[in-house]
Formats: structure tokens, C-alpha cells, sequence
């Protein structure tokens, strides 16, 4: 069942409302997907399902849904198959980071970044991933980051959430490769997004946005790596050059480089840790 008349295939992207996952969403519905769009925030996901519908012409349901939540994804199946919809493209999306000295951050901030980058990731897959299998096709795509390939301090939990997303992608790349059914972990660095806001990086002279790749490439990349099913793919040339050079280092090297560039005081933050 497809859940409407128009014909048309579905896509379900999650953190749907802003940054990545709406741009997600905006090319998918430009090539005339269909979109089942999941965040917390209702009002943004109903003013994105309208301007698809009126722009695209293809049918949108929104379902507003904490990723934080222990039932999300459950509650996130039971409305599809309520609605009658087989997902034939995933986007795991839905996640965020923190800045600042671990010992300094809140603790429930950073169990809550496990939750919904890793558990919901975990289960959202674990939902729609079994009927892709039976039917032998469909895609999906996982947000990691090129924080992925290297510890990251001051960025702990973060960096730690994204080599999850990273090793998770490509081991069920590899186990539903065989049955037609595409994986793979898009790994920004940098983007224009409201990442930074969230993870609460200051405004000093080294901003985090120095260097920020435009949304629409980095989905451009994921979206073309979904197709060609790679299971990872690094957007941009100098990113892929760092993921690339951690490999010829020891890792107290490469970690105590994270450490000088992600110091809070290069973002006009102050040291908490005295």
C-alpha cells in the first residue's frame, strides 16, 4: 500500500523541521517523493508539509515526535502503517551535540545526545529496515559527521555518538547489501545549519561556521551516495583529507590536535575547568 493515490513512493526524514533533514526533504519532494515528516517542533514540520505539497505536488503527513522519547520509534511505526505507507527511503537524521569541558556539562543534556543520536537511530532502523528487506529494495541514509573518525575533545559525547552511527551504518550496509537494500553514512563537517546554536559554540574569533558547506551540497552528496549505495561518504575534499590523515597518526596525536583546535576558549568561551 502506498497510503495515498497519487503513486508516488514515500520517504520518512527525521529532524525533518530545520537544517539538513528539511533540505532533505525539499529535494526528495523536488523528485517527487512523497514525505512523512518527524521533529519535535508542529508548527515547522506543517509549514514545510505545505510548501512541498503546493510546490511539488506530493502528499506529506507530519507527526510531530521527541527522538529523546524510550517509544518514539514504536509510536514513529505505528503511525505509518496506520497511515498505510510503505518507506521506501529513511532518513535518520534526528541528533545534536554539545561544546565545553565534559565535567561541565549537563548530564542529562548529554544522556538525552545518546538517546537520539544512537537508541532512536537504533530503532527507527530496527522498524523500517525488516520491510525493506522482505521487498527487496529501499534506502537509507544515517547522519554521522567526519567527528566520526577521531575522538573529539570537548565534543566527547558527540564524537562518541557519530563513530556509533558511523560503524552501525556500514555493518548493516553490509548485511543488507545482498538483499537490495541501500545503507549509507553521510559525514559532514562544518554546515550551515542550526547545529552550532544548539551544541552552544560561542562567537569568538575562530567561529565554528568558518568554513561551513552549504545544506544543499551536503545532501546533494548524501542523497548521491544513497543511490550508488556507498556505505560512507565525507562531503567535501578537505574533509575527506582529514578523515583521511588521522589514519597515519597515533591517536594521542591526533586527539591532542582536537583538543587545541575544539578548546573552548578559541570560541570565546570561558575555561571552566579551573
Amino acid at each position: 500500500m502506498t497510503g495515498t493515490d497519487n503513486g508516488r513512493e514515500w520517504a520518512l526524514i527525521t529532524g525533518a523541521s530545520a537544517g539538513i533533514g528539511k533540505v532533505f526533504a525539499q529535494k526528495l519532494a523536488r523528485e517527487g517523493m512523497n514525505c512523512i515528516l518527524v521533529a519535535r517542533r508542529k508548527e515547522l514540520l506543517e509549514e514545510l508539509a505545505g510548501q512541498l505539497k503546493s510546490h511539488h505536488g506530493v502528499d506529506c503527513r507530519v507527526f510531530p515526535q521527541d527522538l529523546g522519547e524510550f517509544e518514539a520509534p514504536a509510536k514513529i511505526l505505528e503511525f505509518v502503517q496506520g497511515e498505510g505507507i510503505e518507506v521506501e527511503v529513511l532518513i535518520n537524521n534526528a541528533g545534536f551535540g554539545s561544546h565545553g569541558h565534559f565535567c561541565d556539562l549537563d548530564s542529562e543534556w548529554e544522556m538525552r545526545m545518546i538517546d537520539v543520536n544512537c537508541r532512536a537511530l537504533v530503532g527507527v532502523s530496527r522498524a523500517f529496515a525488516p520491510p525493506m528487506r522482505q521487498r527487496g529494495r529501499g534506502s537509507i541514509v544515517h547522519l554521522a559527521s567526519v567527528a566520526s573518525f577521531q575522538a573529539c575533545p570537548y565534543m566527547a559525547t558527540y564524537g562518541a555518538t557519530k563513530a556509533f552511527v558511523l560503524m552501525f551504518s556500514e555493518a548493516l550496509w553490509g548485511e543488507l547489501k545482498p538483499h537490495g537494500v541501500h545503507v549509507s553514512a553521510l559525514c559532514p563537517g562544518p554546515t550551515e545549519s542550526e547545529f552550532f546554536q544548539v551544541a552552544r559554540f560561542g562567537a569568538g574569533r575562530s567561529g565554528p561556521f568558518v568554513g561551513a558547506e552549504p545544506t544543499e551540497i551536503v545532501v546533494d552528496r548524501g542523497l548521491a551516495a544513497m543511490r550508488a549505495n556507498q556505505p560512507c561518504i565525507v562531503s567535501g575534499f578537505r574533509n575527506w583529507i582529514k578523515t583521511v590523515a588521522v589514519r597515519f597518526f597515533p591517536r594521542w596525536v591526533t586527539t591532542r590536535v582536537a583538543a587545541f583546535l575544539l578548546n573552548p576558549k578559541n570560541f570565546g568561551l570561558e575555561d571552566q575547568s579551573k
